[in-house]
């Protein structure tokens, strides 16, 4: 049998079966696990290579944010392109072994510099994981079953985070920060080949009963998902909501470490333990309540994120005043519950919003917004502020830094999501007519 070229569907949609589909998602899981275990390790052995190599924390702001940022969101305009155009699956499976193979690399820099070309790699290679996986996955499932689809993806997030921080807290114990790179990374080499392998193409638009149509300029893909106002405040809900919780997630070890005296073992199983139980619940539940009350009312899945945020805002101030480091520690497990909660309404509106053969465009769209604003600027400014107020609160002043900026950013993501709810059923009618 003749297999069919990468611009023509692989299969039709009644030859996956529901196993199929959930090893699919599952593996989908797998993948992004190992893309935020790169990602967030970093976090954890902070402290270590800012002793080593002698730096400020807007340094170490810039390594952890503007230096992974900027390329992987740039890198992912184009990425998507290509995944809207060609297999999705070889894409997300070279995308693995690069981002695996920068990351062990991370662990042989021998200057600052050095180490934030290697995270610059990191950032260029996950650039090809989310758009084209948000893609397949919206070929895989129904429309009514997508945010909870997406929502099991985005579990990739806390539990990989977790990971993460459990082996990379003790790698540098035992070990040091190098160590924790390297074995970290070379494993993805690997996933990328069972991913290139037992990975199939579904058929684009298969749930959604449309014809296969022409692929838009890049611009007028951007021009109509701009043009929606709620789109516009959806995207910067979420921007801002990753903002505060990147700039966290950047510096929670390094605030622990520095006010509270945790070693980064124990310190790396607290918040991995925290990660995937809070985390894990939470991100889960997001994408299937927003589902089930998105069939009622589709404002739904703005206001579930506006909801959660809201309710996460005392605890945060809690989490960063109180004196005892167990307590606090606790207080870390609502935020960890609350805060992936918008990840599956989120991701499953933008897919929704437009037609199928533009979805991987769409999803680095809202990623370039998200990561360019939360990722990018979310660490370095939390560095700024800490180094600002060093002079005065010393050591304290990561602490007072952290607290200000959370439940600031918190606030201002809740009023965005609420405005997007405002106009999301005009918005979604939109999508129909322009098809």
């Amino acid at each position: 049998m003749t297999r069919p070229p990468a611009s023509l569907p692989a299969t039709e949609p009644g030859e996956f079966s529901d196993g199929y589909r959930r090893y699919a998602l599952g593996l989908l899981v797998v993948v992004y696990v190992f893309n935020f275990i790169d990602r967030s390790i970093l976090s954890i052995v902070l402290q270590p290579i800012k002793e080593e190599f002698q730096v400020s924390d807007t340094a170490l702001g810039f390594l952890s944010g503007i230096a992974f940022a900027a390329f992987y969101t740039v890198m992912g305009i184009p990425i998507a392109r290509w995944a809207d155009r060609g297999v999705r699956r070889s894409i997300i499976a070279l995308a693995c072994f690069v981002w695996s193979g920068m990351t062990a690399a991370t662990g042989l820099a021998t200057s600052f510099g050095l180490l934030a070309l290697a995270r610059i790699g990191v950032g260029v290679g996950e650039a090809g994981c989310s758009p084209p996986a948000h893609s397949l996955i919206s070929d895989y499932f129904p429309p009514d079953r997508r945010a909870t689809a997406l929502g099991i993806y985005a579990l990739g997030i806390p539990i990989g985070g977790g990971i993460g921080a459990l082996a990379g807290g003790w790698l540098n114990e035992i070990f040091d920060w190098r160590t924790a790179f390297i074995v970290v990374g070379l494993p993805g080499v690997l996933l990328a080949l069972v991913v290139r392998l037992t990975l199939r193409e579904p058929t684009r638009g298969a749930f959604d009963g449309l014809p296969p149509a022409q692929h838009e300029p890049v611009s007028d893909v951007v021009r109509f998902m701009l043009g929606l106002r709620s789109f516009r405040h959806m995207s910067l809900g979420a921007a801002f909501h990753a903002f505060y919780g990147y700039g966290a997630g950047a510096f929670i070890a390094a605030f622990f470490v520095r006010s509270h005296g945790v070693p980064s073992g124990e310190l790396g199983t607290w918040l991995a333990g925290l990660g995937f139980t809070g985390g894990v619940i939470g991100t889960f539940l997001g994408g299937f309540l927003g589902d089930r009350l998105g069939a009622r009312d589709p404002r739904w899945y703005m206001w579930l994120p506006a909801l959660s945020t809201l309710v996460y805002i005392p605890f945060a101030f809690l989490l960063y005043t109180w004196p005892d480091s167990r307590t606090a520690l606790l207080l870390y497990f609502p935020g960890a519950l609350l805060g992936g909660m918008y990840l599956g309404p989120t991701f499953a509106m933008t897919q929704t919003l437009v037609r199928p053969e533009v979805r991987a465009m769409a999803s680095a769209i809202l990623l370039f917004i998200i990561n360019i604003i939360g990722l990018g600027l979310g660490p370095q400014v939390v560095g700024i502020v800490s180094d600002l107020l060093a002079e005065t609160l010393g050591q304290e002043s990561l602490r007072y830094s952290l607290l200000g900026i959370i439940v600031s950013f918190a606030a201002w993501s809740v009023l965005h999501y609420l405005l997007a709810a405002r106009t999301l059923r005009e918005d979604l009618l939109a999508k129909d007519a322009a098809r």
